[in-house]
């Protein structure tokens, strides 16, 4: 099992619509994705570590897919449209890591 996370961070003046994120972007996400996508998570971030600190990331999104190759079928048709929905909840760039899930 492997784990798509997008993170999204949060320098000052960082704009993120959480909810637009969580009900339309990631359900449209896992609507074009289908089987490739297993589930999906979303983040809100609150704080970082110092007390005090910011988040480090305004938000992030998860996506859970059995392989690196089963997450590219499932996204690699619809990237466009996807990537292209981002300016309508951020004027923030992702990062993304891909990752092994070794403990679940």
């Amino acid at each position: 099992m492997i784990k798509v996370s997008v993170f999204y961070p949060n320098p000052p003046g960082a704009q993120f619509d959480h909810e637009y994120y969580r009900d339309e972007h990631m359900p449209m996400v896992k609507s074009k994705m289908g089987d490739s996508c297993k589930y999906y998570t979303v983040d809100k971030g609150l704080a970082g570590g110092a007390p005090g600190a910011p988040a480090t990331y305004i938000a992030a999104g998860h996506l859970f897919c059995e392989s690196v190759e089963s997450f590219q079928a499932g996204f690699g048709p619809h990237a466009q449209e996807i990537m292209g929905d981002i300016p309508n909840y951020t004027n923030q760039t992702p990062v993304i890591q891909i990752s092994e899930v070794i403990v679940g």
